[in-house]
């Protein structure tokens, strides 16, 4: 998992929403947890779930 700093100027709302979207783009399973420190947020999170199922059998 890696992590990256981006800086978002005076708390922009359009720009906190593009970075809520972009954690969204594509998650099929999973969450996104923002965190808010001081009425700002600080941090967003993607949390991305892989669910693997095993073969079917074959009935015949």
């Amino acid at each position: 998992m890696s992590a990256s700093l981006r800086s978002i100027e005076a708390q922009d709302e359009a720009s906190i929403l593009r970075e809520i979207h972009s954690a969204l783009q594509g998650l099929r399973f999973g969450a996104v947890e923002i965190t808010v420190h001081n009425g700002q947020v600080v941090q967003i999170e993607r949390k991305e779930k892989f669910r693997l199922q095993a073969p079917q059998a074959k009935q015949g």
